[in-house]
């Protein structure tokens, strides 16, 4: 059981490291530097149109992008003038790589930046239909610690699962993104009926998973996942669960 358990905070540990990375390149894209491409953008001293242009930046300068107001971004040059320009100038310039520079849409920037979630799902756990409550809490765009209650409504038992999980999602500015869990708790099983050979179980669990959930609004995502279970009983004896499940969950 030890190794076990060892085993799978070195695959938690492993999580959080290689998610760092992408959350440190996350940060620094508010400040990212650009390359224009069209003859000329225009400085606004605000961000609308009803401000009135005060400066232009020609074709091959490098602007620096300070921060974004709706659809305005402000910007300096490399001779420190700051100003104003429009989302769709802003689209006509390149990155550093030398590729185009595109930018998310408001609302899924201030859905990246919610940090408290709740979600319900439904699903099998091996085979016996299964219902879910998660709540989570985000620490950066990336990781996210989640706590997570489980009804399992089985033909000869009902199980009742506790658990803290570890959520790792890598790409968490891709609509469509992947995410891993890790997590350990607590399992509850109790047979039904007095002719049932089970015995009630009431032992630890460790589960590990992956899935995907998909963006729909600035605070709605659809999610489904799959994880395998391992309860962990007294006895040494191991058993395994599958789960897969499906569900609607929202930041606030």
């Amino acid at each position: 059981m030890s190794k076990l358990v060892t085993h799978l905070f070195t695959v938690l540990l492993f999580l959080t490291l290689i998610s760092m990375p992408f959350s440190n390149a996350l940060a620094e894209k508010e400040f990212q530097r650009v390359k224009i491409v069209d003859p000329y953008i225009e400085l606004h001293t605000g961000p609308g149109r009803g401000y009135p242009i005060f400066h232009v930046i020609k074709r091959h300068d490098w602007i620096d992008i300070m921060k974004r107001k709706t659809d305005w971004f402000k910007v300096k040059n490399d001779r420190g003038v700051e100003g104003w320009v429009s989302r769709a100038q802003m689209e006509q310039t390149l990155t550093v790589a030398g590729i185009p520079k595109s930018f998310r849409d408001i609302l899924y920037d201030d859905y990246l930046h919610r940090r408290i979630e709740f979600g319900i799902s439904t699903g099998e756990f091996d085979s016996d239909p299964m219902v879910s409550a998660r709540l989570a809490y985000k620490f950066t765009e990336n990781i996210a610690l989640e706590f997570q209650v489980s009804k399992v409504a089985g033909k000869l038992s009902s199980s009742d699962i506790y658990a803290i999980n570890l959520v790792s999602t890598p790409f968490p500015d891709w609509r469509l993104t992947p995410h891993f869990t890790i997590g350990y708790g607590h399992f509850e099983n109790e047979p039904k009926g007095a002719l049932v050979q089970n015995i009630e179980t009431d032992d630890d669990l460790a589960n590990v998973g992956f899935g995907m959930r998909y963006y729909l609004t600035k605070r709605f995502f659809l999610r489904g996942d799959y994880r395998r279970y391992i309860v962990l009983s007294e006895d040494d004896r191991n058993d395994e669960f599958d789960e897969f499940s499906a569900g609607v969950s929202f930041f606030f």
